[in-house]
């Protein structure tokens, strides 16, 4: 797969415990970013954080959250990600989930493949 230099950063901010049915919000993010041939997507989940109803969420030892900040960063060209916005949208209706999705323009460097990978 080839990435010129100019892509898009699709960051998008949701909670742990959002879900779509019985799967992860995040998950279904990513497999549907997978299946639509995006050159990546990775989740990570936040310590803290909060959104727009302003409730902290903290990974605390003594005030254990169960609805960590999850942030899911997908980068290809401007023409795919604006392509898989559409499924981003259904997957939000879908999940009655509250979040925040948002667009930067990104520079890649270099993209590193492993050809052997055939997963």
């Amino acid at each position: 797969m080839k990435i010129t230099n100019e892509a898009k950063l699709l960051r998008i901010f949701i909670g742990e415990t959002d879900k779509v049915g019985h799967v992860s919000l995040y998950e279904r993010i990513i497999i549907e970013a997978r299946k639509a041939g995006l050159a990546g997507a990775t989740a990570y989940k936040g310590i803290m954080g909060y959104g727009g109803n302003s409730r902290i969420h903290s990974a605390k030892i003594l005030r254990l959250s169960e609805d960590l900040p999850i942030v899911i960063e997908i980068v290809d060209s401007k023409e795919k990600i604006d392509a898989f916005l559409p499924a981003i949208d259904q997957l939000f209706e879908a999940s009655s989930s509250g979040g925040l999705i948002t667009l930067e323009r990104a520079e890649i460097i270099k993209y590193f493949t492993n050809k052997n990978d055939k997963a």
